[in-house]
């Protein structure tokens, strides 16, 4: 019974884990939104503004990735319903997929970040240094990806875990069955059937 306990604490910790790893992520997403309020005013920029719209759907998916991780947890508190789990994670991790394809694309793609330094060389005065502040922000959501995707991995191998210590084993066996025959049978056909 301990190891059960041990082993349901860990599931649980382990979600706990992906719901802060995605809080992180957020807390990224929000300051690199919140650079996005700081640009220049004095002129306006389609690449901030297509940048700035990649953030906030970023930021939409995440919120969905975040409402199905707290699903999970909630099917793994008491009591635990692993099918539940699964099908809270398995949303989570499609929109974690979304997210990382986007953030790939939009933000932090080759083309998309020599962009953004050319906008703050071309440009100058105020927007250089807010361009290279952009870039940081950008950067510094590598880790909480990564993070969320490792919790992912955690979670999806403590529910593989936790459902094969519970699973049941059922195995048959033939044995065969003996036909005698009636005594009074027996010595008219003179043997007896095994089969």
């Amino acid at each position: 019974m301990r190891w059960q306990a041990g082993n349901k604490m860990a599931l649980e910790a382990t979600f706990r884990e992906l719901q802060v790893s995605f809080q992180r992520l957020h807390d990224a997403l929000n300051t690199l939104q919140v650079g996005f309020g700081d640009k220049p005013l004095q002129d306006e920029a389609a690449l901030a503004d297509g940048l700035e719209n990649a953030v906030l759907d970023l930021m939409g998916i995440l919120q969905e990735a975040r409402k199905a991780a707290l699903k999970a947890r909630a099917a793994v508190g008491p009591p635990v319903d692993l099918d539940r789990a699964w099908r809270a994670l398995t949303i989570c991790q499609e929109r974690f997929h979304d997210i990382e394809r986007q953030f790939s694309a939009s933000l932090v793609s080759y083309e998309k970040l020599r962009e953004l330094a050319r906008l703050g060389s071309e440009r100058g005065g105020e927007w250089l240094p807010w361009a290279g502040s952009i870039k940081q922000s950008i950067e510094e959501c590598r880790q909480p990806l990564e993070e969320g995707s490792r919790a992912l991995a955690r979670c999806w191998q403590e529910i593989a875990e936790h459902a094969g210590a519970t699973s049941v084993s059922v195995r048959t066996t033939n044995i065969g069955q003996r036909i005698v025959a009636k005594p009074s049978e027996a010595n008219d056909m003179g043997y007896e059937r095994i089969t």
